[in-house]
C-alpha cells in the first residue's frame, strides 16, 4: 500500500515539475529564442567561407515560416548545416550578423540568407533576406525595421574584401513582389524582411560605393566583423 502511495506521489510531483517547465518555456519563449540567436557565433574564416560557398544551398523562400523556438533550437543543435559565406554590418543601427548561402527555415533562424545562387558580393543585385521578430526585437534583421534610414552605410565581407553600400531606398512592398531579388546591371544591395504584421515586406536598398581590402576598411567596421555578432539597439 505504501509503495503504491509513494508511486502516486512521485507521479504527481513529476507532472507538477513538467507543467512548471512547460509554463516557464511558454512565458520566456521569446527571451530564450532571442538568446539562442544572439549567442550564435560560428567559426568564420576565409577557409570556412571558401568551403561553405562550394556547398549546395536551397532557395525555398516561399516555404519559410515564422521563426519559432523549435526551429532555432534545431538550428543551434546543428541538425542541419548552415553554410556561412560572409558577414553584414550596419554600424548606425548596431547590427552585425552572418550571411549564409541559400534561404530556408534553418538558415534564416540564425543568419541572413542569399536569395539567388548566382550572387557575388559587389556585383549586380546582392539580395539578402532575414527575419524581423518585431515587438522591439534586436536580433537578425529586426534592427532594419526599427532603425534603418536612407543615408546609412551597409558593409558586407567575405573576410578578404569589404564591400560598401549606402542606403538610398526604404519602402514596403507586397510579399509576392519577388522581382526585387532579380539581378540588375547596377551594383546594389537589397535587404528584405517582414513588416510588423508579417503581411508585407520591408525593402532596404543601397547603392554600391566601393570595395577595399579587409584591413583597409574603417576600424569600426573591422571591429564589428571581428567581434561577437551584435544585436543591440541603436542609441
Amino acid at each position: 500500500m505504501k509503495k503504491q502511495q509513494h508511486s502516486r506521489e512521485w507521479l504527481r510531483w513529476t507532472v507538477v515539475v513538467i507543467l512548471l517547465i512547460v509554463s516557464v518555456c511558454l512565458i520566456f519563449n521569446q527571451q530564450i529564442k532571442e538568446h539562442l540567436v544572439s549567442t550564435y557565433r560560428p567559426q568564420v574564416t576565409r577557409q570556412t567561407i571558401k568551403r561553405d560557398a562550394r556547398k549546395k544551398a536551397t532557395y525555398n523562400f516561399s516555404d519559410v515560416k515564422d521563426l519559432n523556438f523549435q526551429t532555432v533550437a534545431k538550428a543551434r543543435a546543428k541538425k542541419q548545416p548552415i553554410n556561412i559565406i560572409g558577414e553584414i554590418t550596419v554600424p548606425d543601427i548596431k547590427m552585425t550578423i552572418p550571411i549564409a548561402n541559400g534561404v530556408n527555415n534553418t538558415t534564416l533562424a540564425l543568419a541572413a540568407g542569399t536569395m539567388r545562387p548566382d550572387m557575388k558580393m559587389g556585383q549586380g543585385n546582392y539580395a539578402l533576406a532575414g527575419h524581423n521578430m518585431a515587438n522591439g526585437s534586436k536580433i537578425l534583421f529586426s534592427p532594419l525595421y526599427y532603425h534603418a534610414k536612407v543615408g546609412q552605410m551597409i558593409y558586407i565581407t567575405d573576410l578578404k574584401k569589404v564591400y560598401e553600400y549606402k542606403i538610398y531606398q526604404r519602402k514596403y512592398i507586397a510579399a509576392t513582389d519577388v522581382q526585387v531579388t532579380n539581378n540588375t546591371k547596377q551594383k546594389i544591395i537589397t535587404l528584405i524582411t517582414c513588416d510588423a504584421t508579417g503581411a508585407r515586406r520591408l525593402l532596404i536598398r543601397g547603392h554600391y560605393i566601393k570595395t577595399e581590402p579587409f584591413k583597409q576598411a574603417p576600424q569600426q567596421v573591422q571591429k564589428n566583423f571581428s567581434d561577437k555578432y551584435t544585436t543591440g539597439r541603436a542609441s
